[in-house]
């Protein structure tokens, strides 16, 4: 009886580049996958649709009385801030700035092979019948837009049978426990067949070593990869993913003073919103850098991805986020505070009234 590879003892190992046949379209598939994204089909570059008629865009500052509103709510929230510059402290100017925030999202299909293997247990074998479709002609079934997904289908005609590398085709490896030998030392007399005193070990019998009770004393245990079957069925396997690109995105401000992060948190007025299978650069939008980010980024998403996916959705929107600075005078010195997106959430750095609390 061949003996099973002494490699099985610490684990299975990576199946034999031969153990695969070579199928054509396939010829870069790997065993665990790794062989990378297969490019799609060519598709074509979209046509130029006419841009939408602009609306107006500009919002107008808020009122005092908002503005009053809003940083009493700001400074009532928290704890350590007297409510007095809200009270005595006069407004000398408003100035409202537009800030553009444009986002790109693109959804797209990647396809990938691996071979993979399982237990042959009758499974029919196709191998060879006919040739296998190719990775771009296997239909899958695609969430909606913009839902990430993964699919695996099993590649037809790709189906062979071939003994098990792991276990040599004998349906059993050496075991791990006791490294094939089928029993270990007794843990009670630890080898002396004795206890402390001159007693023989009641445990092992007095023979110094105790059956594996892993392998119940037979020295090798069932094949974990073939199940003890001795052969496989090996087969390509088809890896579909659905996933959206992380939202490219470009925020056009002018020099409020209030910084960018806070941008971040809040939402704005959506003025445009264009969504088709391919996009075309925003054209004839009031502030030139949104145009050029739209180009730029729309360009930047087709050439990135135009040899490892499929591009099935892309969508577009520029939302306007208002922001309106409010100088104020309290204890005879100016001071400043923002009131800015829908939410109007209020940004006042120097606020002049804080105290210093202390939790005894």
């Amino acid at each position: 009886m061949a003996a099973a590879p002494s490699t099985s003892i610490h684990g299975p190992s990576a199946p034999p580049a031969n153990m695969f046949d070579t199928v054509p379209g396939y010829e870069g598939t790997i065993a665990g996958g790794g062989g990378g994204y297969l490019p799609p089909l060519s598709v074509p570059v979209p046509v130029p649709e006419q841009a939408p008629s602009s609306p107006n865009w500009h919002i107008p500052c808020i009122s005092e009385d908002q503005a009053r509103d809003f940083f009493a709510t700001y400074v009532s929230s928290k704890c350590c801030y007297s409510s007095d510059p809200v009270k005595e402290g006069v407004i000398t100017n408003m100035e409202s700035f537009n800030t553009y925030r444009y986002r790109l999202e693109t959804f797209m299909e990647s396809r990938s092979t691996e071979w993979s293997q399982k237990p042959y247990t009758g499974q029919p074998v196709d191998a060879g019948v006919q040739p296998a479709p190719g990775p771009w002609q296997i239909a899958a079934q695609p969430p909606a837009f913009f839902q990430e997904h993964k699919q695996t289908i099993k590649v037809p005609y790709t189906s062979s049978v071939k003994n098990c590398h792991v276990c040599l085709g004998m349906g059993r490896n050496p075991c791990t426990t006791c490294a094939g030998a089928g029993n270990k030392v007794c843990w009670v007399c630890n080898g002396s067949g004795y206890r402390q005193s001159d007693d023989r070990c009641m445990h092992c019998n007095g023979r110094g070593r105790e059956n594996c009770s892993s392998c119940s004393g037979s020295g090798t245990r069932q094949c974990d990869t073939c199940h003890g079957k001795r052969q496989l069925l090996v087969f390509i396997n088809l890896i579909v993913k659905w996933y959206d690109d992380l939202h490219d995105k470009h925020l056009s401000q002018a020099s409020s003073g209030l910084r960018v992060e806070n941008l971040g948190k809040v939402s704005g007025k959506e003025l445009f919103k264009d969504a088709q299978y391919m996009v075309y650069p925003v054209r004839g939008f009031p502030d030139v850098f949104v145009g050029q980010a739209s180009e730029r980024l729309v360009r930047d998403h087709q050439v990135k991805y135009a040899q490892t996916s499929l591009i099935l959705q892309q969508r577009q929107m520029i939302e306007l986020i208002p922001i309106t600075k409010v100088n104020y005078m309290w204890n005879v010195k100016p001071y400043v505070y923002y009131v800015y997106g829908n939410e109007f959430k209020v940004n006042a750095d120097d606020y002049p009234a804080t105290c210093c609390c202390s939790v005894m």
